[in-house]
């Protein structure tokens, strides 16, 4: 756990300061065919200052927490700033005040898993699938660890001590088709908290096996979808890449300073009148949220940031500086992966709210169409215009669900795609499992409901 060599410096702070100290510790395992092809494990840590003056800020950050890497980081920070304000001479007025107060563990840092523990369980699993499954050929067993530790001291805000543990397991099957082309499935299976109390028997997974194999097997004798605009309904994790890529980054406020499309469409119809979305700061209908923030790195208490409301775009997320410029309130969204990045903004946990449709209903409602289960690899840009990899999906014929679809990808402009859902599932399914790339990485939640729309489908 992170000693505080932090607080003693507060009284020391003349302009507006972060002072952090963080440590992050990764473990990972990855098995391939039953040959181990990684086993790593190692941890990065220090502490950055970041001072703000006249619309600029000074940072620095160093690799020794001691007392005295300390003053030295917060002394070259502060020299950093007077620098930066004499150099670009903005001008603005210091930054508005905020809610102060003291932020403890949510959750205590446990003892490290042993690696040994990875390795053991993964060599579990890929046993199993050899004894159970046939006609794979490769299958990939990953573990994974993310362990992220902070400790924040801030002149105006709220200082904090924040640790969060993720942990992950992911398979991935493949198979020949009867042609010869490989097609594959995967699943990422864990949440937050400690690896040896979320996966505590290998054995627990094997029903989560039996389906991901099930399904393999279909698209191995899929079909390809007609090509152009169907009728389609997304399942949640369709929903919840959507909700972050193609939606969450052009809600992000500096990204609306640079032009994005939600910088002209605030307050506007840009979805259906039953589609809302929120970035969730730490709590979800009573319970907490996938990867709760609770405050963010420029030591602003979290709260949820609603971003469609019945359909019509509501706010942004931001920083300090973009809620100051847009006259918004920030809600705890600056977060950096290391010690050594600065805040950026980013999304929390970015779902789209559930309906009130039961999802069998909507099946049942579509008469030619498919059913879009995963997502793989995707990118969106500003304008919205997003293209995502199906990873697995279902021909629906008469409203029953059908062959599996062996490839093909969806496109489109997001606020254009929005505006024709007409039916949106009461259920919501959240994801942890991947990581949101924007100069610097980070981890994050998405989820959403099933959503009926019409959406562009390749052929093949």
């Amino acid at each position: 756990m992170l000693r505080d060599f932090l607080s003693s410096h507060k009284g020391a702070f003349k302009d507006y300061t972060e002072l952090r100290a963080q440590i992050n510790t990764n473990q990972r395992a990855v098995l391939v065919s039953g040959n181990m092809v990684a086993n790593s494990q190692d941890s990065e840590g220090g502490v950055s200052a970041r001072v703000y003056r006249g619309g600029t800020f000074g940072f620095a950050s160093s690799a020794t927490y001691t007392p005295e890497g300390v003053k030295n980081v917060l002394s070259a920070a502060a020299d950093n700033a007077i620098f930066m304000d004499s150099q670009v001479k903005k001008g603005k007025p210091p930054l508005p005040d905020t809610i102060s107060g003291n932020k403890g563990l949510v959750i205590s840092p446990g003892l490290a898993v042993p690696q040994s523990y990875l390795i053991d369980f993964i060599q579990a699993i890929d046993a199993m699938i050899v004894k159970k499954f046939r006609n794979l050929s490769s299958r990939t067993v990953v573990a994974n660890i993310l362990n992220m530790e902070k400790q924040l001291v801030v002149s105006d805000g709220a200082n904090s001590h924040f640790y969060q543990p993720r942990s992950m397991v992911y398979v991935v099957m493949t198979a020949d088709t009867s042609d010869g082309v490989p097609v594959e499935l995967y699943r990422p299976l864990g949440r937050l908290g400690h690896f040896n109390e979320i996966f505590t028997d290998p054995n627990l997974l094997e029903r989560e096996l039996d389906t991901l194999y099930e399904s393999l097997m279909k698209k191995r004798d899929g079909i390809f979808p007609k090509a152009g605009l169907n009728k389609v309904i997304l399942g949640p994790k369709m929903a919840g890449m959507l909700a972050h890529e193609a939606i969450g980054h052009t809600v992000e406020a500096d990204a609306v300073l640079n032009g994005s499309v939600a910088s002209f469409n605030l307050n506007k119809q840009v979805a259906s009148e039953l589609v809302s979305m929120v970035d969730y700061a730490h709590t979800y209908n009573g319970e907490p949220c996938p990867l709760p923030v609770y405050v963010d790195d420029e030591g602003i208490a979290a709260e949820d940031a609603i971003l469609i409301k019945d359909g019509i775009l509501t706010g942004y997320m931001h920083n300090r500086d973009t809620a100051r410029q847009l006259n918004a309130k920030p809600q705890g969204n600056a977060r950096a992966f290391t010690f050594s990045d600065e805040p950026l903004i980013r999304m929390r946990n970015t779902a789209i709210v559930p309906g009130v449709s039961k999802l069998e209903d909507m099946i049942a409602s579509v008469d030619d169409g498919y059913y879009l289960v995963s997502s793989g690899n995707g990118q969106a840009d500003q304008t919205g215009e997003f293209t995502f990899s199906v990873e697995e999906g279902y021909e629906i014929k008469n409203g029953k669900i059908g062959r599996a679809l062996r490839e093909t990808s969806v496109s489109g402009v997001a606020f254009d795609m929005l505006k024709t859902i007409d039916m949106v599932s009461d259920d919501m399914h959240w994801d942890i499992s991947g990581f949101c790339g924007k100069k610097q990485p980070m981890t994050c939640g998405m989820g959403g409901p099933a959503m009926r729309c019409d959406i562009n489908l390749g052929g093949k």
